[in-house]
């Protein structure tokens, strides 16, 4: 693959690429740094990148790898913001509203942080980054079946949690009241 060629179909993947690597690593630094390492590896294998079906899909593949790898080395998973949980929130919505989807996006966020590495991922690439089911199973390299599986296991797991965070909050409430 040649310079330009690179340049027009490699680095426009960034920004997701970013956004996965934070969402997996929980730090904007090491998530920027995880692009550039990621970017490395694809430019010294650029000859091998006219084979493939998809390059979007082996990038991700060779971020989450190496995020993976970064994980392991210091064996703590940070899951922070993520900014694109807020594609729930609509232009015409009310500034009241807007608040409460925030806080409501921050809260699944933090709860995210209880699942296991591939339940967040999945539930990353799914849920936040829109991904297809045939895309992740590409960038994952595990079965449409696992990732459904998986995909409703962490979305149950999440649901039960923030019921349960609901329902704390309202004997909190009562208390106070009572």
């Amino acid at each position: 693959m040649e310079r330009n060629r690179f340049k027009e179909e490699v680095l426009p993947l960034k920004n997701k690429l970013y956004r996965f690597a934070y969402s997996l690593l929980g730090d904007r630094e090491e998530g920027q740094d995880a692009v550039q390492d990621v970017f490395i590896k694809l430019w010294n294998i650029r000859d091998k990148l006219n084979e493939l079906n998809s390059i979007e899909a082996f990038a991700m593949k060779v971020t989450k790898n190496h995020c993976l790898d970064i994980i392991k080395s210091r064996r703590t998973v940070s899951f922070e913001e993520t900014k694109s949980l807020l594609f729930l929130q609509n232009e015409d919505d009310s500034i009241e509203k807007s608040a409460e989807l925030k806080d409501t996006a921050n809260h699944i966020k933090q709860m995210m942080s209880f699942l296991p590495v591939q339940q967040k991922m999945i539930m990353q690439l799914r849920d936040i980054e829109g991904y297809e089911f045939d895309e992740i199973e590409r960038a994952l390299g595990i079965s449409i079946n696992t990732i459904r599986v998986n995909l409703s296991r962490a979305r149950k797991k999440i649901r039960e949690l923030y019921i349960k965070s609901l329902n704390n909050g309202s004997e909190k409430s009562k208390s106070f009241i009572g």
